[in-house]
């Protein structure tokens, strides 16, 4: 019989106070109970254990490639939970494993787990599932969260979660290390295409929508088919003064508050469980280290009540890399007492030894590390991992199925943004002679970029042959006999430039396929953000041989393609669209879908004029004027949409006085399309200079050819408010404007009760 500790799927009201129930339908006094009684058992060396995490190549013989199989070690499996106690493993060595591994892995790590300590508790494994299980081989893969921000679904970005969340926990594994809540403030950082874009209400919504899809509507995380969200990387992470991957930031604590942390305040509010912090620094402090944004803010403020996990061997770097502290021992100490529950080590034992020091000689109180440990147990309770913590083979036969494919694809299409489109010029009628052209055309990985199979996502033999390039679907949908295909150069070198062009003069329109290749984190670091110029040189070669160019943007941030721009017919922004990109793609270009995304970002015209949506007024006027190629929400539709009659009641309102906005979208083009119906705000006079105008608002609205249908908003007072002089909350008094498309009107607010709520 398996020595596994069987102790009720709980919640722990007292303790933590999340919405939801548990799986099972057990009371969160039970899981209070619980975990008082567990940890009252464990020894010192025990809890110490649980607070640490190893990789799995700690624990791996052998490690996987795309030619060999990884394989598990034993003996060091056995020493990292028995010896050391480790409560939580995590990533893979190096692919994407089959589903079956998976289940011979999980189900191995907690046979040691179950039957082999003294306690039985169930380790908590956790994956970078990112744009889908994408370390799951048959699994679903979506768009890139950059690209789901341009469709503006947050019921798709649910559905995703949902279908994320079912073959994450298929594979056995019940934690996601996901949704990545910093913002694109700053188009070179690399980690941009995981993120929802620029703004923070529009990540907030995306953000909750997804927490809720994997997590489920009530929290249950318990549930066969959920898994444990993981809001990251909390706090400031994508805004490094450089634009690389984990450098500096320098981030008042007013645009702290108003810009950064609204996406993660929202994701407590919908019952997130866990957290990740931000492997840089904010003002000279790493995060790890901050007891301010980790205890002060999260827990205090925002009233987080679950765990707090460190990022690849950030605690460690307190000492190594950032050199705020003396010693590993007391990198290990500060991060603690600033309020991180488990260190992701990763690949060794360092920490577990260091902290279990620092407790024998009281400078890490016992009651601190009964925190830490009770936050961890108590995500493993409500994760049902107690009752049940081994795969459900049964999940299999959906895993990858055509119904999730579907979703995919939708998702892909409604991403896709039509930034141009010189005298209508697309969609291209199918008797079309094509030259497709750009190192993006005939390549799958570049679909998906990093997170896919592996950490970069550069392994173009993993990808599923079934799975189209854009030469593959453009040639399906209008016949190969029609389709001239040329690479013209790589990412980075010329190839071919002058054989393109040939072969551009013999086509009625040339396709050329640009953007980025793979990458993610740091190795995805540039230092110009410029398109390289083998490309340019490529779609300026094409254009100047008279054949009409359409310009395919495959990237995972906005590269700058100013000289090719002007001379470009059309231009199509795919971001990182998934496995089902290049259908989608080719869909857009033939007209059998009416494009509809808008920009999540915006598009900058030079390499240095990166300024966000949300600007001041003195970025109004010249010499500072605000000139961006394209503006965030920008994106064009083969229909036409015409607005009228916006209504604002009241138009003198007292402060927390809800603000009805409504107004009528009318499809007056000739073909069914989507329009993101998009409401901003201005604040015209304040104690704090107001940015121009911010998103507050959207809702899609589908309309057949003719249709009308009135949209309704309803504004609230946070929308109002900001952080003073004083960094206080506060809404003034004074006058609003809100737009919606090219209509605008005002309101003003009379009076107002000074420091708004949080």
């Amino acid at each position: 019989m398996k020595k596994v500790l069987f102790i009720s799927c709980l919640g722990m009201a007292a303790l933590f106070m999340l919405p939801g129930i548990c799986y099972g339908q057990k009371s969160e006094q039970e899981i209070d109970r619980n975990v008082k009684e567990l940890l009252s058992k464990m020894t010192l060396e025990e809890k110490v254990g649980q607070m640490t995490q190893v990789t799995i190549q700690a624990v791996s013989a052998v490690r996987g490639t795309a030619e060999q199989a990884h394989r598990l070690d034993p003996a060091k499996l056995e020493e990292a939970i028995v010896k050391y106690h480790v409560g939580s493993i995590l990533n893979v060595y190096d692919v994407a494993h089959p589903l079956d591994y998976w289940h011979e892995v999980i189900t191995q790590i907690q046979d040691v787990a179950t039957q082999k300590t003294r306690l039985g508790i169930p380790i908590i494994y956790g994956i970078d599932a990112i744009h889908g299980a994408n370390y799951t081989r048959e699994a679903t893969l979506f768009p890139q969260s950059i690209a789901m921000a341009a469709a503006r679904n947050p019921d798709l970005m649910k559905r995703s979660g949902e279908i994320t969340a079912y073959e994450v926990r298929a594979s056995g594994i019940p934690w996601n290390f996901n949704p990545v809540l910093d913002l694109a403030r700053t188009p070179l950082w690399p980690r941009l295409f995981e993120t929802f874009g620029e703004d923070p209400y529009l990540a907030s919504v995306l953000g909750a929508a997804y927490i809720k899809g994997l997590e489920g509507e009530n929290s249950d995380v318990g549930a066969p088919d959920k898994v444990a969200a993981c809001m990251k990387h909390y706090l400031g992470y994508g805004f490094p003064m450089s634009g690389k991957d984990r450098t500096p930031a320098w981030i008042p604590e007013r645009m702290l508050r108003d810009i950064f942390l609204p996406p993660f305040k929202k994701a407590v509010e919908a019952g997130i469980h866990t957290v990740m912090v931000n492997s840089g620094e904010i003002n000279g402090i790493p995060a790890h280290s901050d007891y301010h944004i980790l205890t002060e803010i999260l827990r205090r403020e925002l009233g987080f009540k679950g765990l707090v996990v460190s990022d690849w061997e950030d605690i460690n770097r307190i000492y190594s890399r950032d050199k705020v502290a003396p010693t590993r021992k007391e990198a290990v100490r500060i991060a603690v007492m600033a309020g991180v529950d488990m260190s992701m080590v990763p690949y060794d034992f360092s920490f577990y030894e260091d902290l279990l020091a620092l407790a024998k000689a009281g400078e890490v109180p016992l009651s601190r590390i009964d925190e830490a440990v009770g936050r961890i147990l108590w995500v493993k309770f409500r994760l049902n991992l107690f009752e049940n913590p081994y795969p459900d083979k049964k999940m299999k036969e959906k895993v990858g199925s055509e119904e999730f494919a579907a979703v995919s694809l939708q998702a892909a299409r409604e991403a896709l943004t039509l930034l141009k489109n010189e005298g209508n010029y697309l969609p291209l009628a199918k008797n079309k002679k094509v030259l497709v052209t750009g190192p993006a055309a005939n390549l799958r990985s570049v679909l998906n970029s990093g997170w896919t199979y592996t950490w970069q996502g550069n392994e173009e033999s993993l990808y599923p042959k079934n799975k189209k390039t854009i030469l593959e679907a453009i040639q399906a949908k209008i016949g190969a006999e029609r389709v001239a295909y040329v690479p013209g150069s790589t990412f980075d070198e010329a190839l071919d430039i002058a054989q393109a062009v040939e072969a551009a003069k013999n086509a009625d329109v040339a396709i050329i396929c640009i953007g980025e290749n793979a990458y993610c984190e740091t190795p995805g670091n540039i230092h110009d953000l410029s398109l390289p110029k083998a490309q340019l040189d490529l779609a300026a070669a094409i254009q100047q041989s008279g054949t009409p160019a359409v310009l395919v943007l495959v990237e995972g941030r906005p590269r700058i393609i100013t000289p090719v721009a002007d001379d470009s017919k059309a231009i199509l922004m795919a971001y990182l669209p998934g496995p089902e990109g290049g259908l989608a793609i080719a869909d857009v270009l033939f007209g059998d879908y009416n494009p509809g995304g808008k920009l999540p970002f915006t598009y900058p015209r030079h390499p240095n004029d990166l300024v966000c949506y949300d600007y001041k007024p003195l970025e109004t006027d010249d010499p500072n004027k605000m000139n961006p190629l394209y503006f965030f929400g920008h994106g064009l539709s083969y229909s036409a949409f015409e607005y009228r009659n916006l209504e604002i009641t009241p138009r003198a309102a007292k402060d927390g006085e809800p603000i009805q906005v409504k107004v009528t979208v009318k499809n007056t083009g000739e073909r069914a399309g989507k329009e993101i119906v998009e409401l901003y705000l201005s604040d015209l006079y304040r104690s704090v200079s107001p940015p121009v105008r911010q998103l507050k608002r959207f809702s899609g609205a589908l309309l057949q050819p003719g249709e009308s249908k009135t949209v309704e908003f309803t504004l609230n007072r946070d929308d109002l408010a900001f952080h003073g002089r004083d960094d206080k909350y506060v809404v003034e008094p004074g006058e609003f404007k809100v737009a919606v498309g090219n209509l605008s009107a005002m309101f003003e607010i009379v009076e107002t009760a000074g420091k708004a709520s949080r």
